[in-house]
């Protein structure tokens, strides 16, 4: 690590949060292993297109629409009010079991932690407190105040700004390999978390640091190698 970053800026779902109780409660309504995963494709498939096209709806609205467009492409009959109570799990999951800890270490050593989530400000705002981690952030932000969804460069820049930091000194903490190349981009410095089922996209640039847990990120950052 050539230069140690002083902001941390962390994505939040699946980052953070251990979402398999959502994974759960959407397999389980629509009846079969895969149905998550294809929801989650579908969800990050139609913020790319509003991104693209100049549209914005809030996450949460896109997750519903995308969630009802999986039912109905596998012939699931559900009722919306049922799709929208599932939904709702996304701001009751628990952080991994590292987390916590880790982020004060964090903390504790110096570094300005900020989270970042295509999430709406009102949903990451509670996942965060529910969580029991929203006290180790400076600031908590969501894309709704660029109206555009990661990976488009706005939304790395816009917290780049408020925060005053140059891109060469901070670092996107993510276990999505499409925000690891958004935050590439743009010159940030990356962490990547290989957690279950993530992998980074073949040939793309090495993040910065990497590793199975947020422990191998923190301990990069702890004690680096220069």
């Amino acid at each position: 690590m050539k230069n140690i970053p002083q902001l941390l800026i962390f994505d939040v779902n699946e980052t953070l949060l251990d979402m398999e109780p959502l994974q759960n409660a959407i397999n389980d309504a629509l009846g079969f292993t895969s149905a998550f995963d294809i929801w989650f494709s579908e969800l990050l498939k139609f913020s790319l297109v509003e991104s693209a096209i100049g549209e914005y709806h809030d996450f949460g609205e896109i997750a519903l629409r995308t969630l009802t467009m999986t039912a109905q492409k596998y012939s699931v009959a559900i009722e919306k009010e049922d799709l929208q109570k599932i939904l709702k799990i996304t701001t009751m999951l628990k952080a991994f079991p590292e987390v916590k800890e880790m982020l004060y270490q964090l903390k504790n050593a110096g570094f300005v932690l900020v989270a970042l989530t295509n999430g709406g400000q009102k949903t990451v705002e509670k996942q965060l407190k529910f969580a029991g981690i929203a006290a180790y952030f400076t600031s908590i932000y969501s894309v709704e105040q660029v109206r555009k969804f990661k990976p488009h460069p706005e939304t790395y820049n816009f917290v780049l700004d408020r925060m005053q930091v140059e891109a060469k000194n901070a670092m996107l903490i993510a276990a999505h390999a499409w925000d690891i190349l958004g935050a590439q981009h743009v010159g940030l410095q990356t962490g990547f978390i290989s957690r279950p089922r993530k992998f980074l996209f073949p040939q793309q640039i090495k993040p910065t640091v990497l590793g199975n847990t947020l422990c191998d990120i923190a301990k990069a950052l702890l004690n680096p190698v220069i």
